[in-house]
């Protein structure tokens, strides 16, 4: 197995090294018109970010999927909100109307004193656009 192991590069210690395992999002669920006057108050003094998803979208689930395991911005530093859009459809209409952005599934919105920083959809929705805002 030596040969093989060289070629595909794989090694005993490498074998018997424990996966780290990715900690869960701190993901707060938005299910309220309420909790957008929230957001937009905390905004203020740390950026709250609103991830709306389509649960029943092929596209929306790989987004969120490759959103979460490349997820690397440091606990506390923002609060991240999830939007299932199919339940909540007036909470998702109130956030284009409230924050100025047009609806789109998936989409990421960053606000900063009560305003739209930055909006994104589908493949544009990564956390590197967080670090630059934060």
């Amino acid at each position: 197995m030596g040969l093989l192991d060289k070629l595909f590069g794989s090694t005993e210690k490498e074998q018997k090294k424990p996966k780290e395992e990715k900690q869960p999002l701190p993901w707060q669920k938005l299910t309220s018109i309420e909790q957008l006057d929230k957001i937009a108050k905390t905004s203020a003094t740390r950026p709250q970010v609103i991830f709306k998803h389509s649960t029943r979208c092929g596209i929306s689930g790989m987004v969120i999927r490759n959103f979460e395991s490349s997820y690397d911005i440091a606990e506390g530093a923002i609060d991240l909100y999830y939007l299932d859009l199919l339940s909540f459809r007036e909470v998702s209409s109130e956030i284009a109307a409230r924050f100025q952005v047009f609806h789109e599934s998936p989409q990421l919105i960053i606000i900063k004193n009560g305003a739209t920083v930055h909006h994104a959809s589908h493949s544009m929705i990564t956390p590197q656009v967080i670090h630059q805002l934060v």
